[in-house]
């Protein structure tokens, strides 16, 4: 183990992300199979040729192949034929196993890292800890698809209207998404259209009553 690290820390210089290491780490990998994968995740052309792999990585050859066969069992690797320039084939490494695995845990580090900040914000303005159901509540909303941005700016609503409570939020939501509403600007515009409509309406109904009460014989 250690003549094969020192050879591979003295030959070629491997890049090795954090990306990676999560999702090797996801499927259990080997370490010979995380090697092999590293070495592909840098190569340029991604050209199959094992025997250059091993001497890169300071395994035999047969380690080496082992460990290629391996991640193309579990589908993290797969061979395609390219035709070169010279209008030759050559067999090419494709990572896209591996790669939809990184995206996947990346996809739910984010979603579960927004889950925490949305809690934190109904907490914080709520001014109290929110109890399982509401916790539910809002995990609901997030398993629909309904916007962070929505579920926030209905609590803030919400709180800006008096009301605290779930059922009163998920009304608001429930009627911002039926008017077809994704962003806080969609509703911020429709909430100003609706004011500007009504304030109208308010000066046209002010000055039919200024003329109703207007004085005609004495004006």
């Amino acid at each position: 183990m250690k003549e094969q690290l020192y050879k591979l820390l003295n030959s070629k210089k491997l890049i090795i992300n954090d990306y990676l290491i999560k999702a090797a780490l996801q499927v259990n990998l080997s370490l010979n199979e995380f090697l092999v994968l590293v070495y592909y995740d840098n190569s340029f052309d991604k050209v199959f040729e094992i025997e250059l792999v091993a001497d890169s990585l300071g395994l035999p050859l047969d380690e080496a192949m082992n460990a290629f066969n391996s991640l193309m069992v579990k589908g993290l690797v797969s061979l395609e034929s390219i035709k070169d320039i010279e209008s030759r084939y050559n067999e090419v490494v494709n990572l896209d196993g591996i790669y939809s695995i990184v995206l996947d845990t990346t996809f739910k580090e984010t979603k579960d890292n927004k889950e925490t900040d949305i809690f934190r914000s109904f907490e914080k303005e709520l001014g109290r800890t929110m109890s399982p159901m509401e916790l539910e509540k809002i995990n609901y909303w997030l398993d629909h698809d309904i916007p962070e941005e929505i579920i926030l700016g209905a609590l803030r609503e919400a709180i800006y209207n008096g009301v605290r409570g779930f059922r009163y939020i998920d009304s608001i939501i429930d009627a911002w998404t039926k008017k077809g509403f994704k962003t806080m600007d969609e509703v911020n515009k429709y909430l100003k259209n609706r004011k500007d409509i009504k304030n109208k309406d308010r000066e046209i109904t002010q000055k039919e009553q200024d003329i109703a009460e207007f004085d005609w014989l004495d004006g």
